[in-house]
């Protein structure tokens, strides 16, 4: 027998739900009933992670060294495909960055190309500016910064480098700068810009780098700007000394620079979120994209259904308040998880 939360209490439990993925103590309390484990499919991340190993006691013990903190930033440039490693800022997370930018980059309006991530938005507004969502690149080049999220969360969208070149262009004619935040691009031929950035056209433009999705490595808290060198000095400066701690600075040394283990990773993910799809067209919700770490469906029945019924399975995914028919998967890790996942879909 069931025993749902009901009334406002259940109301608000969903809407924590749908303001970001992880919230999975909201989907317990709303589920109390469901069997755990639980399967958490609502975040991006990799469900098998870089292999950490130990680590040395002195990553723990000591301050983070400056040369253990170029070195890092020497591991990304070679990673992302940037010139040098002057181009990066390395931040405990990218989510620190977000919150960061608004101080360094002042703006009264900011356009956020969208629906997407939607903590772009609420940390230019939490800094005063004027923030519009729009639909359409074009709509863009007015602001005094805007924001692409490259692919996009949650429908995996691409905009190709040469048209970001072609907006930062636009956007430098009034004083305007691009925020291009690809925290999904890792392992996609083609879709970042990062290599770009020595382009005179990009010159003021900022793109965000997280480590731990693709690396499945999100309690690390790791993530990068990178940007032309006096951009990426400023944001260095503004995080102030020690702001990645030693066992990250270490645990991205080592990963960033492992080729092979990222060749392996993206391509089970790609073939994890092709099955993903073909499941989901299986048990009637229609795929509608996403990145090799997610995979976005449409329920013509409301997501909400599909939502509550795999939930009573323990297994969470993740609705959308401004899209009520999608539902975002993450993939999962183990046949144990693909088995139960299978089973719910089915019914």
């Amino acid at each position: 027998m069931e025993h749902r939360q009901e009334g406002s209490e259940a109301a608000a439990l969903r809407s924590h739900i749908r303001t970001h993925g992880g919230n999975l103590e909201s989907a317990m309390a709303l589920h109390p009933e469901a069997p755990r484990p639980w399967i958490d499919l609502s975040t991006g991340i990799n469900p098998v992670p870089y292999p950490v190993g130990p680590l040395p006691a002195e990553t723990w013990t000591r301050l983070p060294s400056g040369a253990a903190l170029a070195d890092l930033m020497a591991a990304a440039a070679f990673a992302y495909g940037a010139a040098d490693g002057a181009m990066v800022a390395a931040a405990p997370g990218t989510q620190a960055l977000i919150q960061l930018l608004p101080r360094l980059m002042p703006a009264r309006r900011v356009a956020v190309l969208g629906p997407t991530y939607g903590e772009h938005a609420a940390a230019w507004s939490a800094a005063g500016a004027a923030v519009a969502t729009v639909t359409t690149v074009d709509a863009l080049a007015d602001a005094d910064v805007a924001v692409v999220v490259n692919p996009n969360n949650p429908d995996g969208r691409v905009v190709a480098p040469d048209r970001l070149l072609m907006l930062s262009t636009s956007l430098a004619r009034h004083g305007g700068r691009l925020v291009v935040d690809e925290a999904f691009a890792d392992g996609l031929a083609g879709v970042s810009v990062v290599p770009r950035l020595d382009d005179p056209a990009a010159r003021g433009m900022v793109v965000l780098r997280s480590f731990g999705k693709t690396y499945g490595l999100a309690g690390v808290r790791l993530g990068f700007a990178v940007a032309d060198a006096p951009t990426a000095a400023a944001i260095r400066q503004a995080l102030g000394p020690w702001a990645v701690p030693g066992p990250a600075l270490t645990i991205g040394r080592a990963a960033l620079r492992d080729g092979d283990w990222l060749a392996g990773a993206m391509a089970r993910l790609v073939a994890d979120a092709a099955r993903l799809d073909g499941l989901l067209a299986a048990a009637g919700l229609t795929p509608l994209g996403g990145t090799p770490l997610f995979r976005l469906a449409e329920a013509p029945e409301g997501a909400d259904v599909w939502f509550d019924r795999l939930a009573r399975a323990g297994i969470l995914t993740r609705p959308f308040d401004y899209a009520p028919t999608w539902l975002r998967f993450g993939l999962p890790g183990d046949a144990a998880a693909w088995g139960r996942l299978e089973a719910a879909l089915r019914g």
